[in-house]
């Protein structure tokens, strides 16, 4: 398993991405309906222009919760473990723990957490 294994995957991995995508062009059926090309909006009509500028406060919470689901993401795979780690481990996921809920304090004191 050298290097022709590893061009051999990148080759199968293109080649399914791109069939999918020629399979689904050749399959679906096209539309060439105006509405479709509108945002949606729950089914009522879009009134103005759909460029609007949002509050940074949605993006700043949606990037907290990211960082907290990564978190899980960290936290599963050390609970699996965490009796062959022993006590360094649990250091380790002590601190990680800690710089998020500095993370987390700090996002409460900017008032990043207040649904607008």
């Amino acid at each position: 398993m050298g290097p022709s294994a590893l061009i051999l995957l990148i080759i199968v991995g293109i080649a399914f991405a791109c069939g999918g995508i020629l399979i689904s062009k050749a399959i679906a059926k096209t539309s060439k309906n105006i509405n479709k090309g509108e945002p949606y909006e729950c089914g009522i009509p879009t009134t103005g222009t759909s460029w609007i500028q949002f509050n940074v406060g949605y993006y700043l919470f949606a990037l907290i919760f990211l960082v907290f689901d990564v978190e899980l993401v960290f936290m599963y795979p050390w609970a699996v473990v965490v009796k062959k780690i022993g006590m360094t481990g649990l250091i380790e996921i002590i601190i990680f723990m800690f710089i998020l809920f500095m993370g987390l304090l700090y996002a409460w004191k900017k008032g990043a957490l207040k649904w607008l």
